[in-house]
């Protein structure tokens, strides 16, 4: 229990405490010493004015310290969430060849997904040499491109493949002899088309 103690001078000057009657402001209701600290008697008490009320209780003589603010919620973790996802990619050939270069770009992007649904081969030529020899060059490229992904590990299952021979051509050009077969370069080609599903954050 809080000792009330109305102060008088004689009983200030005995006990070594300011004499003025008034609180330091920073120890409102308590007797403070000169070094501006509350005065603490023998059994450990603070010494409180007469004029003290409960809202001048300090941590230092009883009162409850303030709880420490709660700490914030953890963000919730992303949710995860199965998206369809489609890509394209071109493999290219030499003129007259259906010799497959590199399809290591289609094989990681396959990789990189939680699910392949299909991929979608489309064979072409350029137009130099008859139409029933594009057809059947264009025949050879997508199975060529379809052998080399299942070479790859890649479930030929998935794989749809399809050729058009010199139809659909993505350059046009003007040129003749050797200028024209590197101008129609673009057309001798396999379109890829990969479809299938990603893990992504949500």
């Amino acid at each position: 229990m809080m000792k009330k103690l109305a102060l008088t001078t004689a009983l200030a000057l005995t006990l070594g405490i300011s004499a003025t009657a008034q609180a330091h402001p920073n120890h409102a209701g308590y007797a403070t010493t000169k070094a501006d600290t509350v005065w603490i008697s023998g059994t450990g008490d603070c010494w409180q004015h007469g004029f003290w009320t409960a809202d001048n209780k300090t941590v230092e003589c009883g009162a409850e310290a303030a709880a420490p603010a709660p700490a914030p919620a953890p963000a919730p973790a992303p949710k995860m969430m199965m998206m369809d996802a489609e890509e394209k990619h071109i493999v290219y050939f030499d003129f007259d060849s259906s010799a497959v270069t590199d399809v290591s770009a289609i094989v990681n992007y396959v990789g990189s997904l939680s699910k392949l649904t299909s991929i979608d081969l489309k064979g072409y030529t350029d137009r130099i040499g008859s139409n029933a020899y594009n057809d059947a060059l264009s025949q050879r490229r997508v199975e060529a491109v379809d052998a080399a992904l299942a070479n790859a590990g890649i479930d030929t299952n998935k794989i749809a493949t399809h050729s058009f021979g010199e139809t659909n051509p993505v350059k046009e050009c003007t040129n003749a002899g050797a200028s024209l077969k590197s101008c129609l370069a673009e057309n001798r080609r396999v379109e890829v088309t990969i479809n299938g599903q990603k893990q992504m954050k949500h």
